[in-house]
């Protein structure tokens, strides 16, 4: 950055060339720092920016009439002289003032210091990946352990980070711990069914894939290998701050990954704790944890990796997309929308509303695969509002506010944003908010405008709104006209109606009769489609997405006549001998029955000739085969066991 500020500084002119208190003046590079050739006072107070800066109009490079600067997206500390302006910025290059102040040289300290700490934390992540002790399946599986030990010991503290996040109300008698039942179901449950599930079946995911050959490849060994990507980052979330983290980082270190993970700012306490345990329990140099907020993050994420895995909002997605585009590295975006919930009218309204209102409320809305917003028939749309408010004093009882069970806005920022999105909306219930506490009731808005505000951004909260179309047709027309969501919920008792939704419309995924639940059954692959996200994650998808398929083919040295045919000279007859070896598939189920057929001819005919001795021997054979338990499609998929087979047979018929 240094190098390009200064090749920028060599032809730039700073001022206003013309006017100005210091026309045409060019930033010299000295030492470390770019200063301007000629200090100019006139108009600067001390810390030599102009009265334009300190006003608040867009910074300049010098401060004296320049160019106007792009802003920096950095947080930067105010000057202590004069103005208290920021120093200027050329995109996210500081440029320095004539004579930094001991406040900016601080700033500059600080963001080399930060910038060569992330370098520090990766290089030494690669170095221990490069020692291949991530490799080895018992290594993976011991880790796996460490990390279920931790999950089973620390239980308590991790329970008490998530009330502090997300205000989860301690329920003494459920669990012997400061929270609520709600925060274990969610987020401890799903670490620990993921880790045994991954540990269960590790050895067999990890295991060589064998593949179909051709006849040119007949006696080769080809399969495919899965090896470990390398250094990948995982960037969590803080709606659910722990398993968001855990459930990626499990599917890395099972993949023989050395992983840099990276929590939500946002749920600090949660960050923190993650901070101080992985390095407990984990090895320090291949799984470090990094903590801050965007400025550690767009260091880090200028750092190269060989995969980033990122759970979050789609606008921070296209930035570590585009950060990590500069290193060709892949993503796995797990991103949001709005998640339409379709109810058709052949429904059995209690249940479904049931479903619904858990899926929705859970959290306190917030949850990327929540049903954002309900389609149903306006013929229905009074029932679906008396039966969720059936259902959430059934659930919170009267008093919402005091239920342990119903969680808080996670900040003041987000409170805020939820709460405009009541403005101008019809509210059937709810609608009490308590800005203290970050406190927003269960809402459902009906009679919602497809244009309204609250359609048109992810809610992240509990507002529900219901919007009226009269048939399963204009309900897929709806979903189908906005961006692609991370989920899709269909509630009906015809499940062809169902399977037609699901045919005629796209999503990450989808769940019949039921919300959420796909994500809980770790043999379906979790992710989204178009702008909810890329890529996938759980169980053995989590291997696979921080695993490279590695095509992988063994010949031996011998048998060079059959490769004649691939070297020079070429002839007309090396092409047809190609053809018939590249392009012809033989089905070995009809391989197999032709050569029984043959078989049971030459049987027949041998039988015929010597019917006093070899008829008894022939039966004798047959029924040998049948005893030694080998059906006819173990030997049809293996063909050449065919003959020993048949020896053996005959041997034991012989013996009878």
């Amino acid at each position: 950055r240094k190098e390009e500020a200064a090749a920028a500084a060599a032809v730039t002119p700073v001022g206003g060339g013309g006017g100005g208190c210091c026309p045409g003046r060019r930033v010299l590079p000295e030492g470390d720092n770019q200063r301007l050739a000629t200090p100019c006072r006139s108009h600067c107070h001390g810390c030599h920016l102009s009265p334009a800066v300190a006003r608040g109009s867009p910074r300049f490079l010098g401060g004296c009439g320049g160019v106007p600067i792009a802003p920096c997206p950095r947080s930067v500390p105010r000057c202590s002289h004069g103005s208290g302006a920021a120093p200027g910025f050329l995109g996210d290059i500081p440029t320095l003032p004539p004579t930094p102040c001991a406040a900016f040289e601080t700033f500059l300290t600080r963001e080399l210091s930060a910038m060569e700490r992330m370098q520090q934390i990766v290089g030494r992540a690669r170095a221990a990946f490069n020692s291949g002790r991530s490799r080895p399946l018992e290594f993976r599986i011991q880790q796996l352990k460490a990390l279920e030990r931790m999950v089973q010991e620390k239980e308590k503290e991790i329970l008490a980070a998530l009330k502090a996040d997300l205000n989860k109300v301690w329920v003494g008698e459920f669990l012997p711990s400061a929270c609520g039942p709600n925060a274990y179901s969610h987020e401890i449950l799903g670490v620990l069914g993921e880790l045994a599930l991954t540990m269960e079946k590790l050895p067999s995911w990890a295991a060589p894939q064998p593949v179909k050959k051709n006849l040119l490849t007949l006696r080769d060994e080809a399969y495919i290998g899965y090896e470990p990507l390398g250094v990948v980052l995982v960037i969590g979330a803080w709606n659910y701050p722990f398993v968001l983290v855990m459930q990626p980082l499990i599917g890395a270190i099972a993949a023989g990954n050395a992983v840099v993970v990276k929590p939500s700012e946002v749920s600090e306490n949660t960050a923190r704790l993650v901070a101080e345990l992985l390095p407990q329990y984990l090895d320090k140099e291949l799984y470090p944890v990094v903590t801050g907020g965007v400025p550690e993050t767009t260091e880090l994420l200028t750092q190269r990796f060989d995969h980033i895995l990122y759970t979050g909002n789609t606008a921070v997605g296209k930035i570590v997309m585009a950060a990590a585009a500069k290193h060709l590295t892949p993503v796995t975006l797990e991103l949001g929308g709005k998640s339409p919930c379709y109810i058709d009218k052949d429904c059995d309204l209690a249940v479904a509303c049931r479903r619904i209102t858990w899926g929705k409320y859970m959290n306190c809305g917030q949850t990327c695969i929540a049903p954002d917003y309900i389609l149903c028939d306006p013929s229905i749309q009074s029932k679906v509002v008396e039966n969720i408010k059936a259902t959430l004093k059934e659930f919170y009882g009267e008093d919402v506010k005091s239920s342990p069970d119903y969680e808080r806005i996670i900040n003041q920022r987000h409170f805020k944003r939820v709460k405009s999105l009541l403005e101008g909306q019809k509210i059937a219930h709810g609608g009490e908010t308590d800005e203290a506490s970050c406190f927003i009731a269960p809402t459902i808005l009906t009679d919602v405008s497809p244009e309204s505000k609250v359609m048109e951004e992810e809610i992240f909260g509990p507002v529900l709104p219901i919007v009226t179309v009269r048939s399963v047709e204009e309900a897929i027309e709806f979903i189908n006209c906005r961006e692609k969501p991370l989920a899709l919920y269909v509630f009906s008792n015809n499940k062809q109606l169902i399977k037609r939704v699901i045919s005629e419309t796209s999503s990450g995924g989808v769940t019949g009769n039921d919300v959420i639940m796909h994500f809980f059954l770790s043999t379906l692959p979790f992710g989204g489609v178009g702008h909810s996200g890329m890529g996938a994650y759980h169980g053995k998808h989590s291997f696979e997405t921080f695993s490279h398929r590695r095509a992988c083919l063994i010949k031996d040295l011998k048998m060079e006549s059959t490769n004649k045919m691939r070297y020079p000279p070429g002839s007309q007859k090396k092409v047809d001998w190609a053809k018939f070896f590249l392009l012809k598939r033989f089905n070995k189920a009809r391989i197999g029955l032709f050569v029984l057929a043959l078989l049971g001819v030459v049987a027949a005919v041998m039988i015929k000739s010597h019917q006093s001795v070899l008829k008894r021997k022939a039966l004798l054979v047959v029924l040998a085969v049948q005893r030694l338990g080998w059906p006819s499609g173990c030997l049809l998929r293996n063909p050449a066991l065919l003959v020993p087979a048949l020896a053996m047979a005959c041997w034991v018929a012989h013996v009878w």
